[in-house]
């Protein structure tokens, strides 16, 4: 029988990625896709090493996952990610019909819940605040390093 992990057990496997993209340069922002219990994808921003715009967090997890699965549809995974999703990764959310988006810290600036949920799939459920000031707190330190 499968252990049960909790939003917070999954959330801090996305900050163990944030830290990753933070150790690199990049802006700390982290991802998992989980199903069934199971970490199957990880991802943490890649946009300065790759020097791609695209290359968010949520999207390196999201073609980890298609590629793990032989499917674009994630419909029965889980994406943690450390960061409120922008616009460009709810639209890819979408299109992968993502059953469940958890995130950490809120986006006020970039996030896609300015514009609303209608963003994403109609299925997908959303979590908001899970680990939300550790996530805030590492890109708050992020930035104050860079200045």
């Amino acid at each position: 029988m499968l252990e049960a992990y909790d939003d917070t057990f999954f959330m801090r496997k996305a900050m163990q990625e944030a830290e990753q993209a933070f150790e690199r340069g990049e802006i700390p922002v982290g991802a998992i896709v989980v199903a069934e219990q199971q970490i199957i994808a990880r991802g943490h921003n890649f946009t300065e090493q790759l020097r791609d715009v695209t290359a968010h967090a949520e999207i390196i997890a999201l073609t980890a996952a298609a590629n793990y699965f032989d499917s674009k549809y994630l419909n029965e995974c889980t994406l943690y990610v450390t960061l409120e999703p922008c616009v460009m990764c709810a639209g890819a959310l979408a299109w992968a019909q993502i059953g469940r988006l958890v995130y950490g810290a809120s986006d006020e600036k970039r996030g896609f819940m300015r514009f609303g949920k209608e963003l994403l799939h109609p299925r997908t459920q959303v979590a908001a605040g899970v680990l939300e000031e550790e996530a805030a707190e590492l890109l708050k330190r992020f930035f104050q390093s860079k200045r």
